[in-house]
């Protein structure tokens, strides 16, 4: 019975994530004493993530050491200066250009995993991957924001660096831990009956911190249109870039897809977090939006790269 939940959940993400959105703005009022859930079912969400994780998977970087480094420098270099530039062009606005910033230096979710698995791509590096961006994240995510906001707002970098750890690094090593010490047994046991409650975490953290840009959602304005068009914009081109740029140094089919769903997916709910916890709401417009296009551009996407991969074997 729960795993037909999960995988009822799991199919229908696409639907009930912005749907968790909508509900936000409607129940703003709600959300709004909610707000101190965010960053304990967000830490939850990554002890459950982090189960099937293992050592091992940090290993694996002395073997596909410069596939990491390129993944890592396509997530934090590449794609924000990307959504840098996109940005300034087509708005005026610095708050929403630190909002797209964030959006893109977030690290890569923990669901493309799954897309990766179900495309036949290289599990074991995707892992290595995740991890290792997981635990760069309170190193990464604080310098670029540093360099992207300058002086026009003030940021409290060593509060946001001890809220990265307490919800992305300790609960990763917790869960890498707990594997080790359980030989994997406690993904079998616990994973079934985390599963689910890990999903519904996600959607009330989507549904609590959009009451926080509910002002700006409620009224439709052109402004408003052009954040979800460049928002989709950052999205389909991570997922582009990553195949155009895959195709063209590795010949690995399976390397190929890791790289793809890396590069396009994100760890949206951190960003929403820090976003909402450091900066005025309007930052917070286009990370929200950003968890719009994640599970239906990867649904997208892993049919079309199952093209290139036919012509690598």
């Amino acid at each position: 019975m729960l795993q037909k939940f999960n995988f009822f959940i799991q199919r229908w993400m696409a639907v009930l994530t912005p749907l968790s959105l909508v509900l936000g703005v409607l129940l703003e009022d709600v959300g709004k004493h909610l707000l101190f859930l965010v960053p304990w079912l967000f830490a939850f969400m990554t002890f459950s993530s982090s189960l099937s994780m293992k050592l091992n998977d940090i290993k694996v970087f002395t073997k596909y050491h410069k596939i990491i480094l390129v993944s890592i420098a396509f997530l934090h270099i590449l794609m924000p200066i990307w959504a840098y530039f996109l940005s300034i062009i087509i708005f005026d606005d610095h708050l929403l250009t630190i909002g797209f910033v964030i959006s893109v230096a977030v690290p890569t979710g923990v669901t493309s995993v799954i897309w990766v698995k179900m495309c036949k791509g290289h599990v074991p590096l995707s892992l290595s991957i995740v991890l290792i961006d997981t635990l760069l994240s309170p190193l990464i995510m604080p310098f670029l924001l540093q360099i992207i906001v300058g002086e026009s707002i003030t940021i409290d970098t060593t509060s946001l660096i001890f809220d990265l750890l307490w919800m992305i690094v300790l609960p990763s090593i917790a869960g890498v831990i707990l594997n080790e010490v359980s030989k994997g047994s406690i993904q079998i046991n616990l994973g079934k009956y985390l599963a689910p409650l890990s999903k519904l975490s996600l959607f009330g953290v989507v549904m609590i911190n959009s009451s926080a840009v509910a002002p700006y959602l409620k009224d439709i304005s052109w402004e408003l249109i052009g954040v979800i068009f460049v928002v989709f914009s950052l999205s389909i081109s991570g997922y582009i870039f990553a195949m155009l740029l895959g195709r063209f140094i590795w010949k690995d089919s399976s390397i190929l897809t890791s790289f793809v769903f890396i590069g396009g997916m994100r760890n949206i709910a951190v960003g929403v977090i820090v976003a909402t916890t450091y900066f005025p709401s309007k930052v917070a417009m286009p990370v929200v939006f950003g968890m719009l296009f994640q599970q239906v551009l990867a649904a997208i996407f892993s049919k079309v790269i199952q093209k290139p991969i036919r012509n690598f074997q």
